[in-house]
């Protein structure tokens, strides 16, 4: 049998903008420690950060794509193996048939992001206006897509 389970207490009128959530388990769990807050009842996040792996069939022309159109810093883990520094990040669950993940930057004004992009030589798809923002694809070149939108949904990223 697995370890124990963390049940999440949902609270719609609380969860508006805060950034946390209260986590309860049911007894002592390793991994969540007590908030700071004596007898708040409130336990703290370990979780500190995500790291996101895209998989190419041309790493490294990927790598300067990143470092070079997009601007991301990166720091080298060894071996010329890149991490590159991502803007704050949100994350979304959809309901679908099948299992998969999507990778989509945010920003404010998408018209003027593709005319950047394309005046670097970079091609975009024709942007699909959905319920939840204006999307673009832009294909990588080891071959992999990324999406880049201007969302039409609150989010939990302060912009600058």
């Amino acid at each position: 049998m697995s370890g124990p389970s963390l049940v999440c207490q949902h609270r719609p009128s609380t969860l508006t903008r805060h950034r946390s959530i209260d986590l309860a388990p049911p007894r002592s769990v390793p991994g969540i420690e007590r908030a700071a807050a004596a007898g708040s009842g409130h336990y703290a996040r370990v979780v500190f950060g995500a790291h996101v792996v895209l998989y190419s069939s041309d790493a490294d022309a990927d790598r300067a794509f990143l470092s070079e159109v997009f601007g991301f810093d990166s720091t080298d883990a060894g071996g010329g193996w890149l991490i590159f520094g991502l803007p704050p990040a949100e994350l979304a669950v959809h309901p679908a048939e099948s299992h998969g993940s999507e990778l989509y930057l945010m920003c404010r004004d998408l018209d003027a992001e593709r005319q950047k992009l394309t005046a670097q030589g970079v091609a975009c798809s024709d942007v699909e206006e959905a319920r939840w923002g204006s999307v673009t694809k832009i294909r990588l070149p080891g071959g992999g897509e990324l999406g880049l939108y201007q969302p039409r949904h609150p989010t939990m990223v302060d912009e600058p």
